[in-house]
């Protein structure tokens, strides 16, 4: 099993966690660091020809709107919340030459079922969107009445296409960074913005969770962020702008973690560890999820 850091190549790597798949499969898994560029991975990492396998729930909430019970509820409440205030972070400062409010022509990468690009749709904006799930491409399009296609299709569009391309929890995902940073930034204009969101496992509920911190989501997320190692992962391509929390996201976060660990009264425990979480990171900063806005250089 090779440990190097699949981003920048090196060997200089070390165990960071040990941990389990506790969502779904229960196997067995690893994530290093890389002292290098500071990428947490995970190792192994599935081939492309299984990893679709992992997806494979009616728990999996980001495909799913209608799994029944209380924590898919509080999901798709804190969904809606968060919506609003991901379009607020994505169009804010839009102006054209001439100094009037614009709409900006968005590429929702990695949309799910297009529940943010409906909200932009609603307010304006051009929207386009792209997705590796068959089924979420599908409910997508019938949802926007619009077509959303595959990254491979995205990828064969012309240069300078879009204003902002936005990421909710997409780039944890991404198996080859190094190539996606590359077309993310032939897909974005002139002064286009790159809108990226990823659970922060320097969080005070990761480090409370540890290896049952529901956001690690091995394998599925085959990478974990903090600020270093976006701005390494980007220098060259994209400028670090702002740093924007997702509070919400702790609790949801919390309560999976509570669950994981299977004590009970998940509900009341994550409620109580969230809130701990965004207390603290006030002062700290480090918010259970993070958005980052980067603009192209």
């Amino acid at each position: 099993m090779s440990t190097q850091c699949l981003f920048c190549k090196s060997d200089n790597t070390k165990l960071y966690l040990k941990l389990k798949d506790y969502f779904l499969s229960q196997e067995d898994f690893e994530i290093f660091e890389c002292e290098n560029c500071k990428l947490l991975f995970t190792t192994p990492r599935p081939d492309k020809s299984v990893i679709g396998n992992y997806y494979k729930s009616d728990d999996y909430l980001s495909h799913n709107e209608h799994k029944k019970g209380i924590v898919p509820w509080i999901y798709n409440q804190v969904k809606k919340v968060n919506i609003r205030r991901k379009f607020s972070i994505t169009a804010q400062n839009r102006t054209s030459k001439n100094g009037d409010r614009t709409k900006p022509h968005i590429l929702d990468f990695g949309c799910g079922v297009g529940d943010f690009l409906h909200y932009a749709q609603k307010n304006g904006c051009e929207i386009a969107g792209c997705d590796l799930s068959e089924d979420a491409r599908k409910y997508a399009s019938e949802k926007l009445g619009k077509t959303i296609v595959s990254p491979e299709e995205i990828f064969s569009l012309p240069d300078s296409t879009f204003d902002v391309i936005t990421m909710w929890h997409v780039l944890e995902h991404i198996d080859d960074l190094r190539f996606q940073t590359e077309q993310l930034y032939r897909l974005l204009k002139e002064n286009g913005r790159l809108v990226v969101a990823v659970p922060n496992y320097m969080s005070y509920d990761a480090q409370h969770y540890k290896d049952k911190w529901a956001a690690y989501d091995v394998p599925r997320h085959l990478n974990h962020f903090h600020k270093e190692s976006l701005q390494n992962i980007f220098a060259g391509y994209f400028e670090l702008d702002n740093i924007y929390p997702l509070k919400w996201d702790a609790y949801y976060i919390s309560m999976m973690s509570e669950k994981y660990i299977g004590k009970g009264n998940s509900f009341v425990k994550g409620l109580i560890t969230g809130w701990k979480s965004n207390r603290r990171a006030k002062k700290s900063g480090d918010y259970s999820s993070l958005v980052y806005v980067f603009s192209k250089i």
